[in-house]
């Protein structure tokens, strides 16, 4: 851990990343000539860091191809079965399964750098808080949404950094930071997944406590129904089935979903009433909108438009899905023949809010809770809503194997580009699954495609380009290919790893 970087990053981020939303600021003296004591003098100044520590988590640009908290999500989406990256720049490392197992690699430094800067922050939130002047009420909100985005902090780590909490929930994962960072701070040896997500759980509960009243909670902001879905995703994780569904349900009941003409509009909007959580953008702060540049692949505005769908996954949607009308063979010159799913868009004004929850991904962990819990009536009732909103063919039947399967591949249509696709895989103990697009005779596929010219043509379809590992095997589960490695320099810098 690089406690002489770390010491006072919450000081930093409290004055110079106030997010949108926040309306107090620290205006009592010069950035250089801040004291911690002033920080931390009132709750004023701890929202100021709190907000910072979310702008920080999202719009803090390493590189271009690395935008805060979307490029992980990115990544995770890259690395898994329906997104055919193209040759653009930003992710065909992570899509080719040679960056993230790099210890040495830029990507494998900014993430790690990210999350636990993230953690130091809401450490000292929490540590410091109730000692600050200012209501009890506001105290509690403050350190509920600290110990809420302390829990997802550490659930994105337990979820990319060690395979599933089920296949083996004493292997290691990585270090457990609960106390603020000082230069005397020692590094901490790798705890275990089940130590992981005892404090998951644990700071979540808290927050749940803090958080059962507050009033007037921003999108931006960790309201109660968010704390129910980290409960929701956390008991999915862990195999706590039946409070994976009860916490799922009780996140998305006041969040209706949403209409077949609100899903084609460009998944740009925190307003959406399926939206629980997410990060506002505006034409002044916007640095997170660049992730539209990857995964927009329709509007003339964006740059890379690297996230092509692999052309088996539009198999999985029935014609009348509203969220098939979504795909269309690209015929513009350097990406023709690639398969576009438009279902992010930017606005107007080329940004776009970035979604972090909504109540569909909460239906479907209701329904695989149950359906893993054996009550199916119940799971077949939660999948079945979703899929009538979206105008999908009904799951009849009570096969249990076949409802679980059909849940994941439910998942994969309903939440692909927001993030699911690696961690899904590793919290099954699945695999990547990509196949060429050749027919059976090892020939392209021809798809019809509309030129530049606007003329009709036949030309070959484009898939995945990387179906095998970097060293030529096949994929396979539980890969080691598929988590995220720490870096070399907390190696160099912590012993007890």
């Amino acid at each position: 851990m690089k406690i002489t970087k770390i010491k006072l990053i919450y000081i930093l981020l409290g004055l110079f990343f106030v997010t949108t939303s926040c309306k107090d600021n620290l205006d009592t003296v010069p950035t250089t000539s801040v004291t911690e004591e002033q920080i931390y003098k009132d709750t004023r100044g701890v929202a100021t860091v709190v907000n910072g520590t979310w702008k920080y988590l999202n719009d803090t640009y390493f590189t271009y191809a690395n935008p805060g908290y979307t490029a992980i999500m990115r990544t995770s989406d890259a690395m898994g079965s329906d997104v055919a990256v193209t040759t653009k720049y930003g992710y065909r490392d992570a899509y080719a399964f040679t960056e993230l197992d790099n210890r040495r690699s830029s990507r494998v430094s900014y993430f790690w750098t990210l999350f636990y800067k993230v953690i130091d922050n809401t450490n000292n939130v929490i540590a410091k808080v109730d000692g600050v002047t200012g209501d009890v009420a506001d105290k509690n909100f403050l350190k509920g949404q600290a110990k809420a985005l302390r829990a997802f902090i550490y659930l994105n780590l337990a979820s990319f950094y060690q395979f599933s909490y089920l296949k083996d929930k004493s292997a290691k994962a990585v270090p457990i930071y609960t106390e603020p960072s000082t230069l005397q701070t020692k590094g901490k040896p790798r705890a275990s997944l089940e130590e992981l997500y005892q404090l998951i759980v644990k700071d979540l509960k808290d927050s749940e406590v803090l958080l059962a009243t507050a009033t007037k909670v921003e999108k931006y902001q960790i309201s109660i129904d968010v704390v129910y879905g980290l409960l929701a995703r956390t008991y999915l994780q862990i195999g706590e089935w039946k409070l994976a569904a009860e916490y799922a349900t009780k996140a998305a009941a006041a969040h209706s979903l949403m209409s077949a003409a609100d899903y084609q509009a460009g998944f740009n909007d925190a307003q959406n009433s399926e939206w629980l959580w997410g990060h506002l953008q505006t034409t002044e702060q916007n640095t997170a909108s660049y992730t539209f540049h990857y995964i927009d692949v329709s509007s003339s505005a964006s740059y890379y438009y690297s996230f092509m769908a692999d052309p088996y996954f539009k198999d999985l949607f029935d014609k009348d899905d509203v969220r098939y009308a979504l795909f269309e063979w690209d015929g513009l010159k350097g990406r023709e023949g690639f398969l576009r799913y438009k279902k992010f868009k930017m606005k107007t004004n080329q940004i776009g809010d970035i979604v972090y929850m909504r109540s569909a991904e909460m239906l479907l962990i209701e329904a695989e809770g149950y359906a893993r819990a054996g009550e199916i009536e119940k799971a077949v009732a939660a999948l079945n809503k979703l899929r009538q909103a979206r105008n999908a063919k009904l799951f009849e039947g009570s096969d249990n194997a076949k409802l679980i399967a059909e849940i994941l591949i439910e998942r994969r249509k309903e939440l692909w580009g927001e993030g699911f696709a690696l961690s899904d895989i590793i919290r099954t103990q699945g695999k990547v699954t990509r196949m060429a697009f050749l027919n059976d005779k090892g020939e392209p596929i021809q798809v019809q495609v509309v030129d530049e010219e606007g003329k009709t043509k036949l030309i070959d379809g484009q898939g995945h380009r990387v179906i095998k590992f970097s060293d030529g095997s096949n994929f396979v589960n539980n890969s080691p290919y598929y988590l995220f490695a720490i870096p070399n320099t907390e190696y160099e810098q912590n012993p007890n790893l």
